[in-house]
């Protein structure tokens, strides 16, 4: 059969609006359906271009993706960054086709190494192995994976067992597969049946409750981002956190407030802390997101706890930009967006125990590090339960703190645990092991969430072996397509 293919031109056009469908896979949009279809769409014709031309194609989906997914960044530039309109865009897009250089790089190895021999397979191990590629050079950035639009599609069940990457490198094959439909080769219909029914046989869940549930408190005091570390941010937050945990009720065994609550380090906030525990039931413990510093001018994003609590944990994937300037020296001065008045943090150990509290076993991952699935299922495998604790009030009323919501719900999907989501403003929720919301306090709103969550035990299969097999799987798929050379 011939290949499906496109004047150049308008492959690059359908490269694009493939990257905005990627986009209306994730939240608020949740067309899941979509990202098969727009994985074809980079797919059709790719085996006849040439490596540079298969660049510019995989660039354009990511100018498409990020593009329309990842704006929310002007938000932090422009909003909260003091940077004026022409500066913020002009950041804004170098973010943006920066990161589309992955899937440039990604489709030009693919095609510089790959002949048509089971391309439809080789396109799928080559999308993966690109994305674990985004998820660790340059520190990462696994936003917008193509699997991960799919915590409430026919495929969730997969979650469990093969994670994110193996629901992008299904989407992906299924794309391909898909092309090759419409060239009449009708072997393809049999593989796309078997990964879209096999969810059907596989367990709903994985893991068992441990114990009584454990009511909570999940506190969002709602405090403007630009006066939050004034005087007056500091006086506010103080009162606002310390009213809502004096109204709770006995019955409330522990309470949650977001990160950096206090515009505080520790060592200041130890008075208040100590008042707000002596109003709490003897029962009751509290965790919130503070900063530490140490005698030795450290500094850490951490989560502690009073009231019976046992140990704390301090972040250990920080954002750059947010939480460190890289190359400081030079950026320092530059602009206002690099001369905001913050400390820069330094990365917490690896291997941190869980924290202990009310009886439960708590893994944590701090805002950002939600989305780094093998990162969090480390955490689930000494935890019964996982926190995320977060300040998305630097994305406003963007799409991006409801796509930080999906993410932590296939975090609580594929490790079988539930995921308890505090933030500042939104979107604050608890998450069940199935990855759904049951209960979840409105934006922009001063609130207490209260709910129940219950400690599981057991391990799904991707807790147990993390995405290396999926990357591993990937690989061979790539090596079984590469040209034979002499």
């Amino acid at each position: 059969m011939p290949e499906l293919r496109f004047p150049p031109l308008l492959g690059y056009l359908l490269a694009l609006a493939a990257g905005g469908l990627t986009t209306l896979t994730a939240s608020p949009f949740e067309l899941w359906w979509l990202a098969p279809v727009a994985a074809g769409l980079v797919y059709a014709g790719l085996p006849a271009l040439t490596p540079a031309q298969a660049a510019l194609r995989g660039w354009c989906y990511g100018v498409g993706l990020f593009g329309s997914g990842a704006s929310w960044v002007y938000v932090s530039i422009h909003d909260y960054g003091y940077t004026g309109v022409p500066l913020a865009l002009f950041l804004t897009g170098l973010f943006v086709v920066g990161l589309a250089l992955f899937f440039a790089v990604t489709l030009w190895l693919y095609r510089l190494l790959c002949g048509p021999r089971l391309a439809f397979l080789t396109f799928a191990g080559a999308w993966v192995l690109g994305e674990w590629l985004r998820t660790w050079l340059f520190t990462g950035f696994p936003w917008l994976l193509l699997g991960s639009g799919h915590v409430d599609s026919p495929l969730a069940s997969w979650a469990p067992v093969v994670g994110v990457y193996g629901l992008s490198l299904i989407t992906a094959l299924t794309g391909s597969l898909g092309v090759e439909l419409l060239r009449r080769r009708w072997w393809a219909l049999a593989p796309i049946t078997a990964l879209w029914l096999i969810p059907l046989a596989l367990p709903s869940q994985w893991t068992t409750p441990s114990g009584e549930p454990v009511r909570v408190a999940l506190l969002q005091g709602n405090l403007p981002q630009l006066i939050k570390w004034t005087p007056e941010g500091r006086r506010v937050a103080a009162n606002t956190y310390s009213d809502l945990t004096r109204e709770l009720d006995d019955s409330i065994g522990l309470v949650i407030w977001p990160e950096a609550a206090l515009p505080m380090f520790e060592d200041e906030a130890a008075p208040l802390l100590e008042r707000v525990q002596s109003n709490l039931a003897p029962d009751t413990a509290l965790l919130t997101g503070i900063l530490q510093r140490t005698a030795r001018g450290l500094y850490y994003n951490s989560v502690i706890g009073v009231g019976g609590v046992e140990g704390e944990y301090r972040k250990e994937h920080l954002v750059p930009f947010g939480e460190y300037l890289p190359l400081e020296d030079l950026l320092r001065g530059a602009i206002a967006f690099f001369d905001l008045p913050m400390p820069a943090m330094t990365p917490g150990p690896a291997g941190q125990a869980p924290i202990r509290a009310a009886g439960l076993t708590i893994g944590n991952a701090i805002c950002y590090e939600i989305i780094y699935a093998d990162l969090v299922a480390d955490r689930a495998r000494a935890a019964d339960l996982l926190l995320t604790v977060s300040n998305d009030t630097w994305f406003g009323a963007s799409i991006g703190p409801l796509q930080h919501l999906q993410m932590a719900r296939l975090r609580a999907l594929e490790n079988g645990r539930p995921v308890i989501r505090a933030t500042s403003n939104g979107v604050t929720a608890i998450i069940d092991p199935r990855g759904n919301v049951t209960a979840r306090a409105p934006q922009f709103e001063i609130a207490t969430l209260t709910g129940e969550v219950t400690a599981m035990q057991g391990l799904t299969p991707f807790t147990r072996t993390g995405s290396w097999p999926v990357w591993l799987l990937a690989g061979l798929m790539v090596i079984a397509g590469l040209r034979l050379r002499r």
